[in-house]
């Protein structure tokens, strides 16, 4: 963890000394358009945690649109990690899954001044490729400061900027006001999308500041984080600010429109008792009343902010010539089943209610494929097949599509050790992995653990800096086509495989979505 690492602050005057020879101190204290940052030395990187992108978010800024964060004197300290988005905090009773994937963290503390990001940066060097990470959690958790996306051993192994952000979530982010508070509130539905907007702008004009280079800027994230790269494909206000994009298991194709958003909206309000005659009791509410209050939320179409749908009924012409990295686990859906000793007979008895009259044909093909597989392993999978793998495959036919920019699919087959090896690839357990880092809970820092983090992160690192994830510790790698549909199997072998379990992906094909 962070938070027990040994800080090493450098004066002006320093120098650093490395087997044996001086060098020049390592630059901390850095100029960025709004004033001066002081950051710290950590593992061999550069370390800026909670430089603000934007202003406080309370009060008349609540539902507004993110506002330039007000400039400074002096040097600011970005030693701490700065303040995470107001969301449910979940303490002793969070799930074994949960814990696991360390997401019970709140480091930093919640609040509405939040519009903050860290910054992972070479000891030295220039126009270094950027890698922006937006976290998961859906639109209502998670944060820029977990222990997974620490960027440390991306900035090691590859020598680039990593930049996580933090950003508005829930309904503080994401309720559409339009039909009740007029202009005023015209896109309060996806303000939290206009802050990673924002959050991109800081990074194009300041990363080269911190030795990165703002013409080559990869945005990437996994789950939720994945599904914001996905909208930022199609917003105008996005356009041109990043040069690639990696999307895991968060391939998001169509989001709510107004109509839908609204209705959602009222539910809302009618639990905080506020109409349209005292709209602005809205943004006095203590947050914790809203985030309590709160109900299915996420960005919406409101054709402006965001015009369309991310990929439906194709893939944004907006970013037409950014390449892609779409990726999902074996058995994403595990995260949230709890029934790990379902036997064979309550797999059917599960399959059955979801597909009557084929369970027996479906699971009989699975089990061609699968024959030793635990059923609750079998059971995820066939979920995420439905959902998530069915989009991720959609997201990369229409991308593939375009005949422009390239898409490059995987599919992380590899169990985690943790727990005896019962949750299998579960959701997130490509994410460290593809910070090129295997110590954490999930990875275990076994040595299958480190090859496989060395594998994923050396293709991320590729792509940050080339947009081709192609590199000396993978098979090769060709894009997404039809009717090749080439796949690499991130896996104990790593492979490529052409069109993997097509019997599978035609049999969801053929049912409604």
């Amino acid at each position: 963890m962070i938070s027990h690492r040994r800080h090493i602050l450098l004066g002006a005057g320093a120098v650093l000394c490395t087997s044996g020879l001086a060098q020049a101190a390592p630059k901390l204290v850095v100029e960025t358009t709004y004033g001066k940052v002081r950051g710290v030395v950590e593992q061999g990187t550069r370390l800026f945690r909670g430089i603000p992108y934007g202003s406080d978010t309370a009060g008349k800024n609540r539902f507004m649109p993110p506002a330039k964060p007000a400039s400074w004197s002096g040097i600011r300290d970005c030693t701490n990690w700065g303040h995470i988005a107001p969301q449910k905090v979940t303490g002793a009773e969070a799930s074994e899954y949960t814990r696991l994937v360390g997401w019970n963290n709140y480091r930093g503390g919640l609040s509405e001044d939040c519009l903050n990001l860290n910054i992972w940066a070479p000891l030295s060097g220039e126009k270094r490729a950027a890698m922006v990470a937006f976290h998961g959690g859906g639109f209502t958790s998670g944060s820029g400061n977990l222990a997974a996306l620490e960027g440390d051993h991306l900035v090691r192994e590859g020598g680039v900027v990593v930049v996580t952000v933090n950003h508005r979530l829930g309904a503080l982010g994401y309720t559409d006001l339009s039909g009740i508070g007029g202009a005023e509130f015209g896109p309060s539905g996806s303000v939290g999308m206009m802050d990673c907007a924002a959050a991109l702008k800081w990074v194009r004009d300041n990363i080269e500041a911190f030795g990165g280079d703002p013409g080559r800027v990869m945005i990437f994230g996994q789950s939720g984080g994945g599904a914001k790269c996905s909208i930022l494909m199609c917003m105008p206000s996005a356009h041109g600010l990043f040069h690639r994009v990696a999307v895991q298991s968060g391939s998001t194709i169509r989001l709510t429109h107004h109509d839908a958003a609204r209705k959602q909206a009222d539910v809302l309000l009618n639990k905080l008792g506020v109409g349209m005659k005292n709209i602005g009791k809205l943004q006095s509410l203590p947050f914790a009343q809203l985030v309590a209050a709160q109900g299915r939320v996420g960005p919406v179409v409101d054709g402006t902010v965001i015009p369309r749908d991310p990929f439906d009924p194709d893939a944004p012409a907006l970013s037409a010539n950014v390449p892609m990295v779409i990726g999902t686990c074996l058995e994403d859906q595990g995260l949230g089943m709890t029934d790990w000793d379902i036997d064979e007979s309550g797999l059917k008895g599960w399959l059955q209610a979801q597909v009557p009259g084929k369970a027996e044909m479906i699971l009989a093909q699975y089990r061609r494929i699968y024959p030793k597989k635990r059923p609750f392993l079998i059971k995820a999978m066939i979920a995420t097949d439905k959902a998530w793998r069915r989009n991720a495959v959609l997201q990369a036919e229409r991308k593939a599509a375009q005949h422009r920019a390239a898409a490059y699919m995987y599919r992380w087959d590899w169990p985690t050790p943790a727990a005896n090896g019962k949750f299998g690839a579960i959701h997130g357990t490509d994410l460290s992995m593809s910070f090129a880092n295997a110590d954490t809970p999930v990875g275990t820092g076994s040595p299958e653990a480190r090859l496989m983090a060395k594998r994923l992160g050396s293709a991320y690192l590729a792509f940050a800096k080339i947009g081709n994830p192609n590199n000396a510790n993978i098979p090769a790698w060709p894009a997404y086509d039809l009717p090749e549909r080439a796949v690499m199997i991130f896996d104990r072998t790593t492979r490529l495989e052409k069109d993997p379990h097509r019997e599978l992906r035609l049999f969801w094909d053929e049912l409604p979505s």
